[in-house]
Formats: structure tokens, sequence, C-alpha cells
């Protein structure tokens, strides 16, 4: 494949051409002088000829210089770009690290939520010595009349244990709620940091290739 097939890049383009230009301008005044080399004093035409094309490969020079310089500027803009774009891909790759880690942490907060013994769950009747020894007034009543107010303590306690299993329900619906919305937003962010690094790959290929 040719050099000129090679480079496609639109500022490189025009320095080739006047590369190409100038070359075929230097051949040019190179046969022109050994077309015209002769041990006589040249006459005032050749001198004029020969002084535009001296003109014409001085203005060719010229142009290749400044092209040659626009060029190198752009290269050094480009080393920078691609040096900041490459600093801002490890801050992302280190910015999803930490979310992979976040991610796994709350994973584990929601088995640990979810595997959770509620000690409510598994709450005993009280024994009758112990509901005495909260109750010491009701020692000495007769079972007949112990028994519904014992009956009427379970009850209460149990609606209380049953409120606060229902408070419990409800912080654990939104923590299942949130972590759930957390992992939609980390999925998220990883389709799109997986697009943005695969996008950033021919950049990187293209800029080593040339660099």
């Amino acid at each position: 494949m040719a050099i000129d097939d090679l480079i496609t890049d639109p500022v490189l383009r025009p320095l080739l051409q006047t590369s190409h230009a100038t070359l075929t301008q230097t051949l040019s005044v190179l046969t022109w002088l050994e077309e015209n080399a002769t041990t006589s004093i040249p006459t005032l035409e050749q001198k004029l000829e020969l002084a535009q094309q001296h003109k014409m490969l001085n203005a060719y020079l010229a142009k290749l210089r400044g092209q040659h310089r626009q060029a190198a500027f752009g290269a050094r803009a480009t080393k920078q770009e691609t040096a900041e774009a490459r600093q801002e891909v490890d801050r992302l790759l280190l910015q999803l690290q930490n979310l992979y880690y976040e991610q796994r942490h709350l994973l584990g907060e929601i088995g640990t939520c979810e595997a959770y013994d509620h000690l409510y769950m598994h709450l005993p009747l009280h024994p009758l010595d112990e509901y005495i020894a909260m109750f010491p007034d009701q020692a000495e009543l007769p079972e007949q009349e112990l028994m519904p107010l014992r009956i009427e303590y379970e009850k209460q306690e149990r609606e209380k244990m049953e409120q606060k299993r229902l408070e419990l329900v409800k912080i654990k619906d939104a923590l299942v709620k949130e972590n759930t919305r957390k992992k939609d937003e980390l999925k998220k962010m990883d389709e799109k940091l997986e697009v943005m690094i695969d996008g950033l790959k021919p950049l990187e290929e293209a800029l080593q290739k040339e660099l």
C-alpha cells in the first residue's frame, strides 16, 4: 500500500501534497539546470526563468515549513488530548471498580437483611412466674380471673409486636426498593462505561499507530 493511501488525516494530507509539489518543483529546477548547463554566460531570459523556478521552489518550501510547523503543533495537541483521555479512562475505570465494590457490599447487606432471623417471629409466651413477676398484684387471683388477664396481656403484646413487625417490613421494603434502584443505576453505569471504553479503543489504537 502506498504511503499516500496510509495517510488519511485531514491535517497531514495537505502537508503530503505540498511535499509532493515541492519535490516536483525541485526536480524541475534540477532538470532545467541540466538542460541549460553551459559554459557560456546565461541569457537574460534564462536568468529570469531560473529565478522564476527558484521563486516557486522557495514558495513551496515556505508553505511546507508552515504546514510542518502546524502539523507538529497538532501532534503535540493530539498527544495532550490522548494523555487527558487516558487519564479520564483511568478515572472512569477506578470509579467503576469503586461501584463494583459498593455493589458487592450492597448485595451483601441485602442478603443479610433477607436472611435476618427476626426475634419477634419466635417470641414465646410468657411463663406464669414471669407474668406474676411483672404483675405481683395479681398473684393471689384465682385461675379463672388470672387467665383472662394473661390472655389480654398476650394479645396486647402481640399487637405491639405486630405493629413493630409491620414497621420493620416497611423499612425492609424501602431498603429493597432503594437497593434495587441502586443496582439498576449501577447496571446502567456499567453499560455506559463499556460503550465509552469500546468507543475509545479505536481512537487509542489509531493514535498509537500515528505516534
